[in-house]
């Protein structure tokens, strides 16, 4: 029998939500029917280019909706997305998930409640070199992560910690199987009263360590992780995407030679991906990919790295902020 198509909405259509509203409008399962935003150019422009409804408020929306994207500020993820899960709508929010782990837990417990699904938009998970590194990695005994980059006027009610570091921070919690002994953190404000750049370090009750680094603040964009196994090195890069993998093998006279690999990938935007992910769940009653928990466990850790962040060098917050 063939699938009905579901009937979409896009909440926040600023430098990201717009390209959701691009991905599903262009999806063949979908009807995108409104985009909702309170800033009228943004609004006006994204409606007229997808030829749907723009609203000012979910409650001007007259037909049915079927799922929805929250890609507002941070500080207003959990009253727009509680709002939608109340009615039973199954949404895409965001990352990270709220502003708080409070708000996070509860968002949880009411998408249970209302049997909605709830997908966190943690994207990549979806880029085509992190799936492919699934295929490769092991028992990581050391990782190291650069997440750098200009400022993004964009943001403005987060720090650096859960604007950019969340992303790397979910994908060492998903990909690294023990539980986090102790965190060394500490950053620094320089252009808003919040840390811009910062640098955690995590140590697994398994003996691995992970070496965070975020900034926005560096003129040239990086994004790169590397994963350091007993005879493996794996280098992603997510903005190419790719994977290059470095192996050692030893051959029957025991010499040992470095052999390098550099897989062919799926050709797949991640939000693309990411979004027919939580299409897919929604039409066949499944769990999403990133799950609201996934949501909350990444948001407690870079709530924790904050705190400390502040701790460590709170004297220089103080001073920023007078």
């Amino acid at each position: 029998m063939k699938k009905r198509h579901l009937n979409a909405v896009v909440v926040g259509v600023g430098a990201l939500g717009r390209h959701h509203a691009r991905v599903f409008a262009q999806h063949p399962a979908i009807n995108l029917v409104a985009v909702v935003d309170t800033e009228e150019q943004a609004r006006g422009a994204c409606a007229k280019q997808w030829k749907c409804q723009g609203a000012v408020s979910l409650d001007d929306i007259k037909e049915p909706i079927d799922l929805a994207s929250v890609a507002v500020p941070t500080s207003q993820h959990f009253a727009i997305a509680s709002k939608l899960i109340e009615r039973g709508i199954p949404v895409l929010v965001e990352k990270p998930i709220t502003l708080t782990e409070e708000e996070g837990e509860q968002l949880v417990d009411l998408a249970e409640k209302h049997s909605a699904a709830l997908q966190v938009g943690h994207i990549e998970r979806f880029n085509p070199a992190v799936v492919e590194l699934g295929n490769h990695l092991v028992n990581p005994l050391f990782i190291e992560s650069h997440r750098l980059g200009p400022p993004a006027p964009r943001v403005k009610d987060v720090g650096v910690v859960l604007d950019l570091m969340i992303h790397d921070l979910d994908l060492i919690l998903t990909l690294v199987k023990s539980d986090i002994h102790s965190i060394d953190a500490v950053g620094v404000p320089i252009v808003t009263p919040k840390e811009d750049i910062a640098n955690a370090r995590l140590r697994f009750e398994s003996g691995g360590v992970a070496n965070v680094t975020v900034s926005r603040v560096t003129p040239e964009k990086q994004r790169k992780i590397r994963f350091f196994q007993r005879d493996t090195y794996l280098s992603v890069d997510f903005l190419k995407p790719e994977l290059q993998i470095y192996r050692k093998i030893e051959g029957p006279s025991g010499a040992v030679s470095i052999q390098h690999d550099c897989p062919q990938l799926i050709e797949k935007e991640p939000l693309a991906a990411e979004i027919e992910a939580f299409v897919q769940c929604v039409q066949e009653g499944t769990s999403p990919v990133v799950t609201g928990q996934d949501g909350v466990r990444a948001l407690r850790l870079a709530r924790q790295i904050t705190s400390q962040v502040r701790q460590v060098t709170g004297e220089l917050f103080g001073e920023y902020e007078r």
